[in-house]
């Protein structure tokens, strides 16, 4: 039975999928594993566990289905990520996550002085923040010496993973869109003189498209795997768009929501019909996952993450608090959320925003916190919605995506805060579908259609009697940051030099 594999190494677990010539998944898996914290603002993960859950998950995907046959390989991950490592593939130090790692905020403060927004935004297509890799690299060459002067190479889990199947060392334009400002968005190519300036003696790793061959599986990677030798492996990409991929969210016009660890939202636009690159200050141009494609961009720093959070808290199942929140109402009977629990990425751009909940009295309960909070990564989502439009993002159709997308009242809480309608595919698991979609496509001719794998099955539509109430909210949202945001940033501020006493030197 002819298949493709396909594998995504999330935030907070890596997920893999046996995908046949149809669509059809044949079997899924999945590894879970925790980020480090050692500090506030730092976010870390050890590389090499990307590639042992890939093996652990290949290896449980083929026993699954003894009678499959792997035609192609195709893999993603959340990025931006910085992993460095020698000349010799081998990590020199923790990789540093996205946007939700702060801490190069000196480092994007300088290179913001020395190059100038305007020239960062003309070239890179972003303005500087915790989202691009640019200021990470710099961070680890000015605050870890040692890592830095073994450093010869950078990953991200897409292209590590191709690297250990192929021995390739590439990676995809979108990726490297990301690594800001270090690649020129309108040439498709390397800045070279600002690598120089900020990245050498990192060597450059050749540019590919999300769904290109990279190389094909080598010996070492077979014994380990259980893919045939020879099999090819895709580039891949960002995990975000991926999952774009994986319910046709990619045409001109379309906006995908991620619903995820983080919120994740991509509006893309067409630049080969002749459609402008659109950039704003506020969010994150990007390439896109296919040449002629250009994204804008916006992330919440917590959605799953934050409703976890609670679920630990309070000791509870999400059955129970997904109940009780229902139960609770539009509005959470009285209490606004605000999000920021690991600062804000989009369209705030605050590393030091951290969470507030306001109005609670002593009859709230834990379904109302609950309820808070889906409807506070809601407002976030239509916070970032406004701000795309602000930017000229014409919005047409809107298709969500990911583990959250399994309970419908998140879903409609977010029709209902945005007044926007969302289709929900058939297949919701995201990038690792995505990915094995890709990599199908590299191999296959023609090349299949993600409208026959993955067809829409459900629509979520807005209740227009609910708008008055969230309107209000929204505005209350937005004005309830603006009023905690100096006593916020104080607190922020102690939380790092507490941080700082209690670490070692």
């Amino acid at each position: 039975m002819r298949c493709t594999i396909g594998v995504d190494i999330g935030t907070s677990s890596s997920k893999g999928v046996l995908v046949d010539a149809g669509g059809a998944i044949l079997a899924q898996a999945t590894r879970a594993h925790d980020v480090s914290r050692p500090r506030t603002g730092w976010v870390e993960m050890d590389g090499g566990n990307w590639w042992d859950e890939f093996v652990a998950l290949s290896r449980e995907l083929l026993a699954a289905v003894p009678d499959a046959e792997v035609t192609a390989v195709g893999v993603s991950g959340m990025g931006p990520c910085v992993l460095l490592t020698d000349q010799d593939g081998e990590p020199v130090r923790p990789a540093i996550l996205y946007g939700v790692d702060t801490r190069a905020g000196e480092q994007i403060a300088r290179m913001t002085a020395d190059l100038g927004v305007e020239a960062i935004t003309r070239v890179g297509g972003s303005a500087l923040t915790s989202q691009a890799a640019g200021p990470k690299i710099l961070w680890i060459q000015e605050e870890d010496p040692a890592a830095w002067g073994r450093a010869r190479r950078i990953f991200m889990p897409a292209s590590w993973l191709a690297h250990r199947l192929t021995g390739a060392y590439v990676l995809d334009h979108q990726s490297a869109s990301q690594v800001s400002p270090l690649y020129d968005i309108d040439r498709e190519q390397w800045h070279d003189d600002w690598w120089q300036r900020y990245a050498a003696p990192l060597e450059q790793p050749a540019l590919l498209w999300a769904g290109d061959v990279a190389g094909t599986v080598t010996d070492e990677a077979a014994v380990l795997t259980g893919i045939p030798e020879g099999t090819p492996v895709i580039a891949g990409t960002i995990d975000a768009w991926s999952e774009a991929v994986s319910v046709g969210a990619h045409g001109p016009g379309d906006l995908m929501l991620m619903y995820g660890t983080t919120m994740f939202m991509v509006f893309t636009r067409s630049v080969a019909t002749g459609e402008e690159t659109l950039r704003t200050p506020s969010m994150w141009t990007t390439a896109g996952a296919f040449a002629g494609t250009r994204n804008l961009a916006g992330g919440l720093s917590t959605s799953g993450a934050l409703t976890a959070w609670l679920k630990d808290l309070t000791g509870s199942d999400y059955p129970e608090l997904l109940a009780e929140a229902e139960g609770s109402g539009a509005g959470a009977r009285g209490l606004v959320l605000l999000p920021y629990f690991a600062g804000e990425r989009t369209p705030i751009q605050d590393p030091d925003a951290r969470g507030v909940i306001a109005g609670l009295t002593l009859a709230h309960g834990r379904g109302d916190l609950y309820r808070a909070a889906l409807e506070a990564t809601a407002l976030g989502v239509r916070h970032n919605v406004q701000t795309m439009r602000d930017a000229g993002a014409d919005i047409r159709r809107i298709v969500a995506v990911g583990g959250g997308t399994q309970g419908r009242l998140w879903l409609q809480i977010v029709s209902d805060v945005t007044g926007l309608e969302q289709e929900v595919p058939r297949v919701t698991v995201g990038a690792s579908y995505g990915a094995a979609f890709l990599a199908a496509g590299a191999v296959s001719d023609p090349a299949p259609a993600i409208a026959d794998w993955n067809p829409v099955v459900m629509t979520i539509a807005p209740d227009p009697a609910l708008a008055p109430v969230y309107d209000t909210l929204f505005d209350r949202y937005l004005r309830l940051y603006a009023g905690t945001a100096e006593v916020v940033h104080e607190l922020a501020a102690q939380q790092r030099a507490d941080d700082e006493k209690e670490t070692p030197a």
